[in-house]
């Protein structure tokens, strides 16, 4: 229903933009040039008004109306029902949703029952409610607009200063988000860092995040030396880096300089196939191919290799990054000018040395941005780690063996029923804010190759 209401919305919009523009031809006798902006700018100043104060107010009514729904609901609860959930809001809501919806609630409370029902009839009269109420404010958006429409009016200055609002709104949103996950990951490792001490998790050489939850349960003291966890992201993404960066660059080069029209052509988008691949699947073809492969190969030759290795992750991981590489290099190598090649040629220079020493410099801002996406993809990657090199934090510079990333941890530390005051869930916040920082300082010490060598090529 919501879907059905943003789509009616948004073809009223349609609909008062052509509209506007239609009354901009009318007011003016057919002779645009009287009209003190553009007849597209006066469409949409009527679509602007349409759509936008009917779409805030959707959003507005979606957040509040849950919230007005549940405290009616609730109000009409006895004190015996809530005791009964050890006056646990969060559970008789819980059940309420279930039985609204359909589902089995950990109850059969008739109270509740009842409860329920009245949910399910405000909910649906808060959706009718809220789909006349928006629909009624951009029909009345739309009669208000046109009637503003008159060559005089400055349609354009309006429609730019309301896009200018908008981008300066989405801005500050994506600001504010991320000062809030970096919040967020600061106040929860504080906690992490009042409970293990800072140097034993950065320095630390064992990584056991075994806790007892209660003091009778039986249970590890748990050890958090994040080390082998740090030192096992850093072997497989230099791994992948060693299988991508490579054989990524060389396919640019080649479909950039050497390859004809034809061949890049099917080339290239068969090769960025490779990023549409969903990670699960190169995560089965690391634990059933590629790992056996390098085991069985490696009992050949008479050297020991893991069935759950770090070989077979970051080879696996490598093939899936090589198409942003390529692909991103590729833009940056096509969009070097064409003089500097000329020039090149023109002194003498073979095509080889014309792209090692005036394309590739050139680029190099670039193919460095193209590289430091992929080491961000690798670092991020989750599932091929978790089928391929398993779950075991062992410190270790040798890539035959089992190792784990950072990333699989969190996973593991956040998966299935937490306590968010122990030093366990915790720990999952301590290895995020690190991930976080090493990101950080990736991407400055990229920003200082790419101005080095900008100010040299300008």
């Amino acid at each position: 229903m919501i879907m059905i209401l943003v789509l009616a919305v948004l073809g009223l919009g349609a609909a008062g933009y052509f509209s506007g523009r239609s009354r901009a031809f009318v007011v003016s006798n057919n002779q645009p040039r009287i009209l003190h902006s553009l007849p597209s700018y006066y469409g949409a100043f009527v679509a602007l008004l349409v759509g936008l104060p009917a779409l805030l107010l959707m959003a507005a009514w979606l957040i509040i109306q849950p919230q007005i729904i549940e405290a009616v609901v609730l109000s009409s609860l006895s004190a015996a029902t809530l005791a009964a959930y050890s006056d646990n809001v969060g559970l008789v809501l819980n059940d309420i949703y279930n039985l609204a919806s359909g589902n089995i609630a950990s109850s059969d409370n008739a109270e509740i029952r009842a409860a329920a029902e009245r949910y399910a009839a405000l909910t649906d009269i808060g959706r009718y409610a809220m789909s006349a109420v928006v629909l009624a404010l951009a029909i009345l958006g739309l009669v208000y607009a046109r009637g503003k429409i008159s060559p005089t009016m400055r349609a354009r200055n309006t429609v730019e200063k309301i896009v200018d609002i908008l981008l300066i709104i989405s801005s500050t949103i994506a600001i504010l988000t991320t000062i809030g996950i970096v919040l967020s990951l600061i106040f929860e490792t504080i906690r992490f860092f009042g409970k293990v001490p800072f140097f034993e998790f950065l320095f630390g050489i064992n990584w056991s995040p075994q806790i007892a939850l209660r003091a009778d349960q039986a249970g590890s003291s748990g050890a958090f030396g994040a080390i082998p966890i740090f030192a096992g992201t850093l072997l497989i993404t230099l791994i992948a880096m060693c299988v991508a960066v490579p054989v990524g660059l060389f396919a640019a080069i080649y479909m950039a300089e050497y390859a004809d029209r034809s061949f890049r052509s099917w080339a290239k988008p068969l090769l960025e196939i490779l990023a549409g691949v969903p990670t699960v699947v190169y995560g089965f073809f690391a634990a059933l191919t590629v790992a056996p492969f390098f085991r069985d190969s490696g009992d050949a030759i008479g050297i020991a290799i893991s069935s759950e290795s770090a070989l077979a992750a970051g080879v696996v991981m490598g093939i899936m990054i090589i198409p942003f590489v390529s692909s991103l290099s590729d833009d940056v190598i096509n969009a070097v000018p064409q003089s500097l090649r000329d020039g090149s040629y023109a002194l003498g220079a073979t095509r080889s040395e014309t792209i090692r020493q005036v394309i590739l410099p050139a680029a190099l801002p670039g193919v460095v941005g193209a590289i430091l996406l992929a080491v961000s993809r690798a670092i991020g990657e989750t599932m091929i780690v978790v089928m391929a090199a398993g779950l075991a934090a062992n410190l270790t510079a040798n890539p035959l063996e089992a190792v784990t990333t950072v990333t699989v941890q969190i996973v593991t530390l956040l998966v299935g029923d937490q306590e968010f005051d122990s030093a366990k869930t915790l720990a999952a916040f301590a290895l995020g804010l690190v991930l976080f920082v090493v990101t950080l300082i990736l991407n400055v010490i990229a920003l200082h190759v790419v101005r080095k060598y900008r100010e040299q090529y300008d």
